[in-house]
């Protein structure tokens, strides 16, 4: 009988060892005559002790008492619907069924997370449940990163569409300068003094708007990997 409520975030021999000292007590209690079967006294005896057990010291994070007694009535109802409807029920269903408002059986659902809330440190190796840290945030550097495209696409919006492109070439294309001198008709050199000329142009614009949000400046050879 114990076996029937693993899984629900009580350990098995936690379970076994009330189930146990239930049958202490039916044997204690049990009348010979008075039912058809020593087992047929037992058996629901037992079963009272596991959900009192449950109800009263299986929460990690004790819900109200109206919330427990009325997670019971939705997982049954929610398994019924189940079969009748053939689908998975809303909670618009599984509210009707057991007489509650949609608000009180998301209450139920949420509450539930109180038999075994999610561990703080384990990982998924130690438990079949990641812990906390899975559904934390970390660092993005995309993210982080967001507010320096800013200020970059204003400061590249200054430029005029020569000078974009040869960035564009450049940083974004990985072609040499000689490559884009052959291409444009030009000499290595003349390549060379306009990108020093645009990258300066950029770096100052940068500054000035870090300066204006409290930033700490762009180095100038950070232009490349913010292209």
């Amino acid at each position: 009988m114990a076996k029937r409520y693993d899984g629900r975030g009580i350990e098995h021999e936690d379970l076994v060892q009330v189930a146990r000292l239930a049958l202490v007590k039916a044997v204690r209690r049990y009348e010979p005559g008075h039912a058809q079967s020593f087992a047929a006294y037992a058996v629901p005896t037992i079963s009272g002790e596991l959900k009192r057990w449950f109800r009263d010291r299986g929460w990690v994070v004790r819900p109200p008492r109206r919330l427990q007694e009325l997670r019971g009535a939705v997982q049954a109802a929610r398994s019924t619907l189940e079969q009748e409807l053939g689908r998975e029920p809303t909670d618009e269903d599984v509210a009707q069924s057991v007489g509650a408002s949609v608000e009180q059986v998301r209450e139920v659902s949420a509450a539930a997370s109180g038999f075994r809330p999610v561990s703080l440190d384990c990982n998924a190796a130690d438990d079949e449940r990641p812990g906390l840290a899975t559904f934390l945030s970390c660092p993005d550097e995309d993210l982080e990163s967001a507010d320096d495209r800013v200020w970059l696409t204003a400061a590249l919006s200054t430029l005029d569409e020569e000078d974009r492109e040869l960035l564009l070439m450049r940083y974004v294309d990985g072609m040499t300068q000689r490559e884009i001198g052959e291409a444009r008709g030009v000499s290595q050199m003349q390549v060379s003094r306009r990108l020093r000329w645009i990258t300066s142009r950029l770096h100052d614009q940068l500054i000035d708007g870090a300066e204006e949000r409290d930033d700490i400046p762009a180095e100038p050879s950070q232009l490349s990997s913010a292209s």
